[in-house]
Formats: structure tokens, sequence, C-alpha cells
């Protein structure tokens, strides 16, 4: 596994819009900069990263802002500046040589995911799932943003699960408020596992299954004596699809040699026929699963490094996260 340079004081982070542009919370993205330049870093945008509009640009352009921070040596380390709904799109337009050439961390959340998971299972270079680059901007500012500003750094910080979580609507321009008491759940009362790391979006995950950016089942052989956890970030699957899209990945051999999974709260759920534990317990019986994560959309949440060595220790209600690059 590559493990890119990790940033310090005075790097300059390069920052595109492979899905979505900022353009229609300008005022937030340039709190969350603000944010990142009191850490020290410079900021370096793409043309379309300011662009109001559900896609920041056609395919072509937003590879080609893309490829641009990868080939430019004064650009440290790549973040996307928003989720969306059509990243998938550019795919086929990704050289990913250039990225391979010149490997750097690369950070996002939500849309991205298909960006971060196929630039690490098929290429080997370790991502970070859990911010983009207009994520900081939340107030107030939470300590599981402290956890991963100190990530970014190389300092590998245990996170530990929250006690409360944010009670404001979903995407809500009010302060977050973090007032609802929450405890992981879990299908065994302790655990301590480890294993590699990968996972994202589960909405985006999906729609690579078996295709050409589906190469789970080499990186899984070629990791098979680390073993593997998975995390998903379920954005908006109802229950049903959300048990069938775990079947999917279940019986594309997703799930070999796995120790554990972790599954973050849904932010806009949905049980018609099943509930979403029903759903958990019929297509996972008998890999321990951890649910109502701290991981994915909902606030807060934690940051996970696809390709590197995951120790997951849950007793008492309480999870630990502890990253080793190996």
């Amino acid at each position: 596994m590559k493990y890119p340079t990790f940033i310090k004081k005075n790097s300059t982070i390069g920052i595109c819009a492979p899905s979505a542009g900022v353009g229609r919370k300008i005022q937030d993205f340039d709190n969350s900069l603000k944010v990142l330049k009191t850490e020290g870093y410079q900021i370096y945008e793409t043309p379309s990263v300011r662009v109001n509009d559900v896609r920041s640009a056609d395919a072509k352009t937003r590879t080609k802002e893309l490829h641009s921070l990868f080939n430019n040596k004064k650009i440290d380390m790549v973040m996307c500046a928003a989720g969306g709904d059509f990243l998938f799109e550019m795919l086929p337009e990704v050289n990913w040589n250039t990225l391979v050439k010149h490997p750097k961390w690369m950070m996002g959340a939500s849309d991205p995911t298909s960006l971060l998971f196929t630039y690490t299972t098929k290429y080997d270079v370790a991502t970070l799932y859990g911010c983009n680059a207009g994520s900081y901007a939340n107030i107030p500012f939470h300590d599981c943003f402290k956890d991963n500003l100190e990530l970014l750094k190389g300092n590998l910080v245990s996170q530990i699960s929250f006690t409360h979580i944010n009670s404001s609507a979903p995407f809500s321009d009010e302060p977050s408020v973090y007032d609802l008491k929450s405890s992981w759940n879990s299908t065994h009362k302790t655990l301590h596992v480890s294993g590699r790391c990968i996972g994202g979006c589960m909405d985006v995950l999906k729609d690579l299954i078996g295709t050409e950016y589906d190469h789970v089942s080499n990186f899984i052989k070629k990791y098979h004596k680390d073993g593997f956890i998975w995390y998903f970030d379920n954005f908006a699957l109802s229950a049903e699809t959300f048990y069938n899209t775990l079947l999917q990945m279940k019986y594309a051999g997703w799930f070999k040699y796995t120790k554990a999974i972790i599954i973050g709260r849904t932010i806009f759920p949905s049980e018609n026929i099943i509930t979403y534990d029903e759903a958990i317990l019929k297509a996972l019986n008998g890999i321990p699963v951890l649910s109502n994560a701290d991981v994915g959309h909902t606030l807060p949440h934690m940051t996970m490094i696809n390709g590197a060595i995951l120790d997951l220790t849950y007793k008492r209600k309480k999870a630990t996260l502890k990253f080793s690059l190996k």
C-alpha cells in the first residue's frame, strides 16, 4: 500500500470539484477554507469549484482539473470541494496513471467515493474519507474535525465514538446541536479486531459493483492475510435497497476475509417492509457488525483511511478506531 506524504504548515491543498460545485453555499465554503488557512495551509482552487450547479462542469473539464492538481508539483494534497450525484460519469475520462505517477493524499466524502475507492483498490494508494473541503464550516466546531485535521498531518490519533449526535435537520442552516445521546449498536458484546480498512458511501458503491471499476476481488486477494474491515456510509438507501445492496456485495465476493463491518447512521432513513437492523442481521449473518456508527453524512463523523490497517475495539457500547500505515 502506498501512503502519500502528509501535509504540514505552508503545504498547499488543491481543491477541485469532481461532483457538484459549491456556488450555492459560497459563504459556508469560504468559512471552511478559513479553518484550513488558520491551520497554516495554502489553498489553490481549480476554475469550476465555485460553480453553482449539480455538475461543476462537464465530465472532461472536471477530469482535466483533477489531473492538473496531480501534475502540479506545488500541490501537496487534493481535496474534493463537495459531494453530489454525477461523479460516476467522469470515471472513464480519468487517466489513473496521472494519479499514480504523482501520488498525493486525496480526500472527499459522499459522491467522491468512486474516485477514492478505485484509487485505493486498483492502484494501492491510500485515500481519506470523511470531509470535503467545504465541511469545516460546521458550527460549533466539533472534535471530529479536530481529529480530521490531526490525521491530515500524519498524527494518527485514536478516534473514539462520541456520546452525543447532532439533532438538527439534515443540511439545515441552523447551528449543529449535539444533544441526542448516542451509542453504537453491535452484534457482539465486545470486539477487538484489526484489518485493512475499505469502504465509502453505499449509494455510490452499489453502482460500482460488477463494473470495470470494481477491483475488489484482486484487492482482497492481495491483502487477504490482513483481513478487512469495511465501513458503509448510507446516505438515503431505503432499508429494502440497503438489504439488496449488501446481498449484491456478498454475492460479488466483497466480504471474503472480512473481520468486521461498520455501518453509519442513515441520514434519510426509509423503512417499509424491513428495518435496517433486520437487513443487517439477514444479509450479514456471521460477520461482526457495528451500526449506528459515527461514520458518514451525520454529525459527528470519523475520518476513515482507505487502505490502512484499522485496529477496532468495541466494549461497553464505545468504539475506538486507531489506524496504522502498514
